[in-house]
């Protein structure tokens, strides 16, 4: 039978969601937890990557149990025995054709930035000195939306079959005293939002403004667009399934 899980991670322990070979990712520690509650080898699939770092505030998964669940005891007994910053918040059953990572239509983000040193938003926020214009920005970031090829925002040299992503919101806000850009797509390439990021950050300096960013969206070339920020301030905050 087959189980939908949603979860939720601080990133700053581990390389990201995925299992790897030389580095510790999120489903290597939920899936081993998982195979000794349930007595048997389990494999969880993810809704998609995350970069070393970054934080999901909702993330989904599936996996395969050859027993039925009684699924909050297994909630509870795994928020026992997980680490602190990963914590399970739902499991059901689901149709055994669900893909927790081809089934989403769409993700979400958000970038978290503070202008004020915050102790307590150390490990979720960047912090940036100065004044950032954010009108230009949001102007700049309406470029984005719609279908648009993200070349020049991916890491290089990925295994993928295009570059072309549809982004239904982009957007800057105020909330409470953080600086949040949302973005929200169909997919997303490695790196993408960071490098995004960085690029509007250039426009709320000054340095660039919406032709610029229009010019390098359409160049294709990575080197033309910022430079990365760094993970921590990012956060996978919403991933949506029509028929789960």
């Amino acid at each position: 039978m087959r189980y939908r899980i949603r979860l939720a991670y601080k990133g700053t322990n581990y390389h990201g969601w995925q299992k790897q070979h030389n580095a510790l990712g999120v489903q290597s520690v939920l899936d081993e937890k998982l195979s000794l509650l349930l007595h048997q080898s389990i494999e969880t699939l993810g809704c998609g990557r995350t970069d070393t770092g970054v934080h999901a505030q909702m993330y989904y998964a599936h996996f395969d149990s050859e027993n039925t669940i009684d699924c909050n005891k297994l909630i509870f007994k795994l928020n026992q025995t997980l680490p602190s910053d990963i914590a399970i918040q739902e499991i059901v059953p689901t149709h055994n054709n669900f893909n927790a990572r081809f089934d989403a239509e769409w993700r979400e983000y958000e970038y978290w930035i503070i202008t004020e040193p915050n102790p307590f938003l150390h490990d979720f926020a960047w912090y940036q000195y100065g004044y950032l214009d954010i009108g230009s920005m949001n102007n700049a970031a309406k470029i984005l939306l719609g279908k648009n090829d993200f070349e020049c925002f991916s890491k290089v040299h990925t295994q993928v079959n295009n570059f072309i992503c549809d982004v239904m919101l982009a957007r800057w806000q105020h909330k409470n005293d953080k600086l949040v850009f949302t973005i929200r797509a169909n997919r997303f390439l490695r790196n993408m939002v960071r490098a995004i990021v960085g690029t509007l950050l250039q426009v709320g300096r000054g340095k660039l403004n919406e032709n610029d960013v229009r010019k390098i969206l359409d160049s294709k070339n990575r080197c033309e667009a910022g430079q990365s920020v760094p993970a921590k301030g990012l956060h996978l905050t919403d991933v949506f399934y029509s028929n789960n």
